[in-house]
């Protein structure tokens, strides 16, 4: 059973930085390009950040750039996927969720997210 479990989430100020966590398991999700996304009230789901699988390539949404990155590590037995979040802003809050690809090793404009994890809750305060 595919399984995504976000951690990591909290409440920091403006100007400071997280790192999320999304913990897979029940395939080997190394094979498989894997993004976040965030959902902030009353706002639609946005793509946030994506990574192929083998991590050689890397899109992020123009909010983010040069603030957050998206490192994977496929080595462990659980693979992770993270998010690191500097220069934290208020617009950043949202719920953010980690996705995978359902089919393997597809490059970012093919990719479809088919597996989603339950979210874990980022809040920025002024």
């Amino acid at each position: 059973q595919v399984q995504l479990v976000e951690s990591g989430g909290g409440l920091v100020q403006a100007g400071g930085s997280l790192r999320l966590s999304c913990a897979a398991s029940g395939r080997t999700f190394s094979r498989y390009a894997m993004g976040w996304f965030r959902e902030a009230p009353g706002k639609e789901r946005e793509f946030v950040a994506a990574i192929t699988w083998s991590g050689g390539n890397t899109n992020y949404v123009d909010s983010v750039k040069g603030r957050f990155t998206i490192p994977r590590d496929n080595a462990k037995n659980t693979e992770y996927l993270y998010l690191r979040m500097n220069r934290l802003q208020p617009e950043d809050t949202a719920v953010y969720y980690c996705a995978a690809d359902a089919v393997p090793y597809r490059p970012l404009s093919h990719t479809s997210y088919d597996y989603w994890g339950q979210g874990t809750q980022v809040t920025v305060s002024s």
